[in-house]
């Protein structure tokens, strides 16, 4: 994907609105947050993903000769809107969660103030781009968390959903802590490190396994894995791999890194045969590594099941998150204000449904730890004007069930405000760290989750509340809506 290009990878409807906007004159100033309603997989969590290819989007976006051109030959386009389009750049502010962060459904991951035609643009591209490394990135934390501290290689790019989702996908599962990845654009593009073995097509080339096996070892002596499982796995792959390795040893060669790896089969039963053959032969330290159709479910289970498996190669179901294929991230309008106005006008979306009943005005978000173990209480969204002294008693207020509140005892708890500043007047205020920085910051952010957390299954929801003038804000202002409602029906 050129980040050059992306100008026109936006809904038509973002266009018709502008134009609509452009022809109406209209001078607001409006603000939207990127959030998102249910954390993926059932998780008790998410990791946000993508600021720097939004970061390079925002950078680059300006519409070519080349655009101009094929707009108006849709014939829905008026001569005045395209002469400001050919002229246009971005000029507002967007606030955001950094990258690798621990964040959780409701909250903004991202805050965009910008005159109206400029943040309606943007809307489809942000999501896209934070939608998908967000889904692939807390898919690969998941991983990695269910094989317990033994490594995890990313090599799903040949079932990716194209080349983009490939590449991208591998800079998010790397974020979210796997070791590396097959994908060598990916490796060249991000500086992330890249792994793999060879296929069993290397095997069915040679006359016999021995002799792939052999030639391979030469070839790659320092780090030597062996696949294992294209004839019979205990019968003659792991006998010929045994083979190899003692004769690379006799040799005084053997490598810094070796094993086999299984990639069919009964993976818990022929885990355990092999492990107890490498041993009997002396090779205690070969690793074992596995792959085919994994996910975290399969490698909890693998490893409950006692298999002697100390890394994990993971693809389809990681690359495409095979079990929760879309992150669903919306792009709402929370506050607008007319030109020579000095305060914003806060807006709310409401819904028959509860959870589709937006938060209003201009936010920021505050996450609470406690003080004594590190680890997250809870995060509290606020007004952008409202400040706070841990020291004293916090009430914060549950958004949906109204009869819910909670009192942190001053000095029990620590605050940390998550949103911050990436664009300002259009210019870019944010430098990305490194991807590998970036994974060290999503493991140390991992680590304030407490385990109730992080489990697969049911895990215990970290709790996103309101302050007290939010809170009020927001009712006030479903107040409002109900009455208008009953107006209208009267």
């Amino acid at each position: 994907m050129d980040i050059n290009q992306l100008t026109l990878l936006t809904d038509l409807y973002e266009l018709t609105m502008m134009q609509g906007y452009f022809k109406s004159k209209n001078d607001e100033t409006v603000i939207f947050d990127v959030f998102y309603r249910e954390n993926p997989s059932g998780g008790g969590y998410a990791i946000t993903c993508g600021l720097e290819q939004m970061i390079d989007y925002i950078k680059n976006l300006s519409f070519s000769y080349e655009d101009i051109d094929y707009l108006r030959g849709l014939h829905i386009f008026d001569e005045d809107f395209l002469e400001y389009l050919a002229g246009y750049h971005f000029t507002g502010d967007i606030y955001a969660i950094p990258e690798g962060t621990v964040v959780f459904p409701m909250e903004p991951l991202v805050k965009v103030c910008a005159p109206m035609m400029e943040a309606q643009l943007i809307e489809t591209a942000l999501l896209n781009i934070i939608n998908h490394q967000s889904l692939i990135a807390t898919k690969a934390s998941r991983v990695v968390y269910a094989a317990g501290g033994s490594g995890v290689m990313e090599f799903g790019l040949r079932r990716a959903q194209g080349p983009d989702a490939g590449t991208y996908g591998a800079r998010a599962a790397v974020i979210g802590g796997c070791d590396g990845t097959s994908n060598v654009l990916a490796g060249k593009l991000f500086d992330i490190p890249v792994l793999g073995t060879h296929a069993h097509s290397w095997i069915m080339s040679f006359d016999d396994e021995y002799t792939a096996f052999r030639t391979y070892a030469d070839l790659y002596p320092d780090a030597c894995t062996l696949l294992v499982d294209t004839y019979d796995t205990l019968r003659s792959g792991v006998p010929n791999a045994i083979r190899v390795f003692q004769e690379l040893k006799d040799a005084g060669r053997t490598p810094a890194k070796y094993g086999i790896r299984l990639d069919s089969g009964d993976l818990a039963y022929l885990s355990k045969q092999a492990r107890k053959m490498l041993d009997d032969a002396g090779f205690e330290d070969a690793v074992i590594s596995a792959s085919g159709d994994l996910d975290e479910h399969l490698i909890a289970s693998l490893i409950h099941q006692g298999a002697p498996i100390t890394s994990w190669g993971v693809g389809t179901k990681l690359i495409t998150s095979a079990d929760c294929p879309a992150f669903g991230g919306v792009y709402k309008l929370a506050a607008s204000r007319h030109k020579g106005e000095n305060t914003f006008t806060a807006k709310i979306k409401i819904s028959e449904n509860p959870a589709k009943i937006t938060n209003p005005g201009d936010k920021i978000i505050f996450r609470l730890y406690d003080s004594e173990t590190g680890k997250i209480r809870g995060d509290l969204i606020c007004l952008s004007d409202e400040s706070y002294d841990p020291s004293e008693d916090l009430t914060i207020f549950d958004p949906l069930a109204t009869w819910k509140k909670s009192t942190l005892q001053g000095g029990t708890y620590k605050m940390r405000e998550l949103l911050v500043p990436v664009f300002l007047k259009g210019k870019c205020v944010y430098e990305s760290p490194s991807v590998m920085e970036i994974r060290s910051y999503c493991q140390q952010e991992l680590n304030t989750l407490w385990d109730e957390s992080r489990r697969r299954l049911n895990p215990q929801e970290v709790y996103v509340d309101l302050s007290l003038p939010l809170y009020q804000l927001k009712h006030h202002l479903l107040d409002q809506k109900h009455e208008t409602k009953k107006g209208e029906n009267k």
